[in-house]
């Protein structure tokens, strides 16, 4: 099924063919209870559910399947204050595996075309130029890229960490992307802990359950992470510097990322270091050979986990470290160019017709790509706005932010177009529009915060992927791992960290 669909109308015969009938209709397809195996979706007697969330929690507590809590001061700044289990499912989801391996067969081809567009400085800057004219925020971003290519620098060795996330529609019976994210990618650490805790618990509650532990799919995505990264310090060629970690001044998600930090220092023998923008502006400074000096240590490789959103980027000190380490000839993961291509704005472009041959020559990979693409446009598109306006549940209103909670749904649609049509203003090239995705709901037990509650849930499925080069050796390209994310059928944002979902795994049918 074609969904290019970028410079054509937005027919709901052609792009929704069955999904055209009454609201009531639409609100039918969209909570419809689609439990997959039985076993993995059925009630569950209390006493082996009590026995299930008892488990669950301390083997949480004792493996590290843990965030901060935000009702406890120094929770986000200071390791050790204020534990509590992360947010996650008490039992793993069903998915398809023919199109589990289709998402993990996409990674590498994705890697690769991220890498290609991040090549063609032009394309990123003229694809953007207008957003660049109503948002200030991609406006510094594409400042900082405009420097780099007048200086005509290069970065010969390239690392790229990346996550693209899907969802599976029911009606279609498709798998189609969500986003690509190729900055701050989150959870590979503690992802990988809610797939052990979930084959722990079918271990030991199989026979009950009628589960078999081999249908979860193992999860490398942190290991695989850290061997990225092991190698890219490896390229550096200076086994005195570091892996720097650009963090937030606050982070209660810092326990996924010490469990990178510390497979990278036991497994790699790797040292790394935490750093805020504001601090590396104060500490950092370039040498005049390229190297990056912060607080007195050359830096290897800079891992972004914090810089994608404006709110990390509260004065101009934070704006100066981001160009510093750019100017810099550390590997940075990722470059700004890296960063632009993960922009909403990028995704609707390749998604135009003829694009993609632009970057990639392999027609069998061009069509995998295609084929997970959903509808996408600007709202220069009338058509797609009119329909946007008429049927507003069937698209989702995007702007050019990452981390959860932004997006626009439902009647809130209709009524940002309208303001932006009233004003008459440039701000609607700060949106793209994209096709809404229906899965199934399945019944699910989400635990958060030691209280387990039963819904209808859907789920997102993120593919891990990792991506290393050295001018014109391809040293990394693979798959890496996974990330299941669950939320209750009736919300519409998916992110845990935000406080919309919870974490899972799959379970193969």
């Amino acid at each position: 099924m074609d969904l290019d669909t970028s410079s054509s109308p937005v027919p709901s015969s052609s792009l929704l063919p069955q999904r055209c009938g009454k609201s009531d209709e639409l609100e039918e397809a969209h909570d419809e209870t689609a439990p997959g195996p039985r076993s993995v979706s059925r009630n569950i007697p209390s006493g082996l559910l009590e026995k299930l969330v008892y488990d669950a929690l301390v083997w949480c507590s004792l493996h590290g399947l843990v965030v901060g809590d935000k009702g406890v001061q120094r929770s986000g700044t200071d390791p050790g204050i204020g534990l509590v289990h992360a947010p996650f499912a008490l039992l793993p989801m069903p998915f398809p595996k023919g199109h589990w391996r289709q998402a993990c067969e996409l990674a590498p081809i994705f890697n690769e075309l991220v890498d290609r567009v991040s090549l063609d400085g032009k394309f990123l800057q003229d694809s953007l130029s207008r957003t660049k004219e109503v948002d200030a925020f991609t406006s510094r971003l594409l400042d900082i890229h405009s420097k780099i290519l007048e200086t005509n620098k290069t970065e010969d060795i390239r690392l790229g960490l990346h996550r693209s996330d899907y969802m599976l529609d029911a009606e279609a019976n498709l798998l189609f992307q969500i986003e690509l994210n190729t900055i701050s990618s989150s959870f590979p650490g503690l992802s990988c802990l809610v797939s052990e805790l979930h084959r722990n618990l079918i271990n030991h509650y199989g026979k009950d359950l009628e589960l078999d532990s081999r249908r979860v799919p193992g999860n490398t995505a942190v290991s695989r992470y850290a061997e990225a990264l092991a190698k890219a310090w490896n390229e550096y060629n200076n086994s005195s510097a570091v892996v720097m970690v650009v963090v937030q001044t606050e982070e209660h998600n810092m326990y996924d990322q010490h469990w990178l930090c510390t497979l990278l220092r036991e497994i790699h023998g790797v040292a790394s270091v935490r750093k805020t923008l504001a601090e590396i502006d104060a500490e950092g400074q370039v040498l005049p050979d390229g190297n990056l000096l912060v607080g007195g240590q050359t830096v290897a490789v800079v891992y972004f986990r914090a810089g994608y959103s404006p709110n990390d980027y509260p004065s101009q000190s934070e704006w100066r470290a981001r160009l510093l380490m750019e100017q810099s000839n550390a590997i940075k993961c990722p470059s700004i160019s890296y960063h632009l291509v993960g922009t909403k704005k990028i995704q609707q472009e390749l998604a135009k017709p003829n694009v993609l041959e632009r970057f990639l020559e392999n027609e069998d990979d061009i069509a995998k790509l295609r084929k997970c693409f959903a509808g996408l446009w600007n709202l220069e598109n009338a058509d797609a706005v009119k329909s946007a306006m008429e049927r507003p549940e069937f698209f989702v209103l995007k702007p050019q932010r990452e981390g959860g909670g932004n997006n626009i749904y439902g009647d809130n649609i209709r009524e940002t177009l309208i303001r932006l049509q009233q004003d008459g203003s440039e701000q609607a090239a700060a949106y793209i529009l994209m096709q809404r995705i229906f899965p199934k709901a399945s019944l699910a037990y989400l635990v958060r915060k030691g209280i387990c509650r039963q819904d209808h849930a859907i789920s997102e499925l993120g593919i891990y992927g990792a991506y290393l080069r050295n001018k014109d050796k391809a040293i990394m390209n693979d798959q890496c791992g996974y990330l299941m994310r669950t939320k209750v059928s009736s919300s519409n944002e998916g992110g845990v960290a935000a406080g919309f979902a919870v974490l899972d795994s799959i379970y193969l049918t």
